[in-house]
């Protein structure tokens, strides 16, 4: 059984990382801010633990305008400032600067593709290398760890359930991309 499922398994029903495991991660996000806002909490995890992401996970949301694109691409020196002081997130300067770059980015995927649901869509199948590749040549405090975590917790890449985790057939039910890819 994968190490995830399997930290999660005895713990109780109400525990973060239980709800996280067993009611998000793995499944595909349909609305473009909820998946950005996946793509924040990756980026504000690097270095630090997912416990401490989850625990702060209303906070971000609050601090980021319930993650919308729209308002973060327009997010000025102020309101950077104004996050720097939040002790309510993770108060770094770079993956801050680099959320509002990366919003911007995807305000214009959504203008060529729709939405970034389907650029992300349109870019598959590619291996983990290829996705971080391509993450790298667009956005920003994207490593290989990040792309992997917020492709997996999504449904782009398999591995967020071993087959044995009791919520893998969850995920399966709802045909997340990585498993159209193997299929075609």
């Amino acid at each position: 059984m994968g190490t995830y499922c399997r930290y999660v398994l005895d713990l109780p029903a109400e525990n973060h990382h239980k709800i996280y495991h067993d009611q998000r991660y793995g499944f595909p996000v349909d609305s473009d801010n909820e998946l950005f806002g996946r793509l924040i909490l990756e980026i504000n995890q690097a270095g630090l633990s997912w416990n401490t992401i989850l625990l702060k996970e209303n906070n971000f949301r609050k601090a980021f305008d319930d993650f919308s694109i729209e308002k973060i691409a327009q997010y000025d020196e102020r309101k950077i400032a104004q996050l720097m002081q939040n002790s309510g997130i993770i108060r770094n300067n770079l993956k801050i600067r680099g959320v509002i770059h990366n919003a911007q980015f995807v305000q214009s995927v959504q203008q060529e593709f729709g939405s970034f649901k389907n650029w992300l869509d349109a870019q598959g199948p590619l291996s983990l290398k290829e996705w971080t590749k391509l993450f790298k040549c667009h956005f920003k405090f994207t490593g290989g760890m990040i792309i992997e975590e917020f492709l997996m917790s999504s449904g782009y890449l398999k591995g967020a359930h071993s087959r044995n985790c009791i919520i893998f057939d969850d995920v399966i039910a709802t045909d997340p991309k990585w498993l159209t890819y193997e299929k075609n």
